[in-house]
């Protein structure tokens, strides 16, 4: 049993509805607090789900603000204006709903509002000084896990992010609630999904902080995401059966996101991430394009780790742990094809001309390519993409 740590969000509610009775929920926690700011997006906003859960705040003697204004990817200029109207509000109380990008953004407002650091001050790894808000999470897609993550990523010019991480990131809760997810159109419910997915494979294969906790974080999450997957895709007239599903998967991307908050991600995330800044690809469909070639690419090191991922996905597998490898990789990218999401980089218009640009950002997540189980070389990392195309 190898030595290791494991930090998490102490706090997490897994239910349906859950977010209706969201006053009662901080109240019991945090029964000092009476000024609440709702971090979200102008998308989210417009679909109404917002209106209970700020609703019960309200019922529960809360003033709330609203703040919609992220998008995603958000910009230095977003969270510095977040932060700005945390602090003219006296907000006492961050609640992060949505994406990814809301609860990056949320994270940060907690860390800053109450602070005179500089946001430029914060990036890089446990700069973050002091304390910080209370801090609820609420994600409204199953995919990021930013909800018991210690990360927030900012982007800071035309395509280029920062990262900002620190202890003081990690939430004090996490709300799952499905009925927040059934707007979803399919096509973004696969993305996220996969994404999920990608978190909880490179947590198990990362050859950093690799531990027994995320290692079994990573196998449920993965079994949830695999069973649940296509028929929270698909359209049906069965509300139970939706919500079953859809709770499923956030739970899978809270298990994943924990896991790899403890250990962390590494080539998929690598090259998915210059998809995403260069040509402004939603970041779950970033990594569900490049995993296939990934997992085809680090098989010869990642084999053993691979073939025990197949008896999740592809229990019929057998043979060497090379060819149980090659049909775990197999198994995914044919679940991405069934999801109808884009299957090649072509189809999200990315050329062959514009591969070497893509490598030169790729090259740069010295980080994320440090995690993964086998070196990554240049010549690696524009064969990958070559194959993507």
């Amino acid at each position: 049993m190898n030595d290791f740590s494991f930090s998490t969000v102490p706090y997490i509610v897994s239910t349906v509805g859950a977010s209706s009775r969201l006053g009662e929920h901080i109240r019991d926690r945090f029964p000092a607090t009476r000024r609440a700011l709702v971090v979200t997006d102008a998308g989210f906003l417009a679909t109404g789900l917002a209106a209970l859960p700020i609703a019960s705040l309200e019922n529960a003697g809360f003033h709330v603000k609203t703040y919609s204004d992220v998008i995603a990817d958000p910009p230095e200029h977003v969270v510095l204006a977040a932060v700005e109207t945390a602090r003219q509000d006296g907000t006492d109380l961050v609640i992060g709903l949505g994406g990814g990008s809301s609860m990056d953004v949320a994270k940060l407002i907690a860390v800053l509002a109450g602070s005179s650091q500089p946001l430029a001050e914060a990036y890089g790894i446990g700069n973050v000084r002091g304390e910080r808000l209370p801090l609820v999470q609420i994600p409204t897609t199953a995919g990021t896990g930013s909800e018991v993550t210690n990360i927030a990523i900012v982007t800071t010019g035309s395509t280029t992010k920062m990262g900002v991480v620190a202890p003081q990131l990690y939430a004090d809760m996490a709300i799952l609630d499905a009925e927040l997810t059934l707007g979803l159109p399919p096509a973004v419910t696969a993305a996220t999904g996969i994404d999920a997915m990608v978190h909880a494979i490179e947590a198990y294969t990362s050859r950093h902080k690799k531990n027994p906790l995320s290692d079994m974080l990573a196998r449920e999450a993965l079994r949830l995401l695999w069973a649940n997957l296509l028929p929270a895709c698909q359209p049906t007239q069965d509300r139970t059966a939706s919500l079953a599903a859809r709770q499923a998967m956030l739970l899978g991307a809270l298990l994943a996101g924990q896991a790899f908050a403890n250990a962390p991600v590494a080539a998929v995330h690598a090259l998915a991430y210059p998809i995403g800044g260069i040509f402004h690809v939603p970041h779950g469909l970033s990594n569900a394009l490049v995993l296939p070639h990934v997992l085809r690419f680090n098989a010869p090191a990642a084999a053993s780790h691979y073939a025990e991922l197949a008896e999740i996905i592809a229990p019929d597998a057998r043979g060497t742990a090379q060819a149980r490898a090659e049909a775990f990789a197999a198994a995914m990218a044919q679940l991405a094809r069934r999801t109808g999401i884009p299957g090649t980089l072509r189809e999200v218009g990315i050329a062959e001309t514009d591969l070497d640009r893509l490598v030169d950002d790729a090259m740069l997540q010295t980080r994320l390519l440090g995690n993964n189980p086998r070196d990554v070389t240049r010549d690696d990392a524009r064969a990958i993409y070559a194959a993507a195309l």
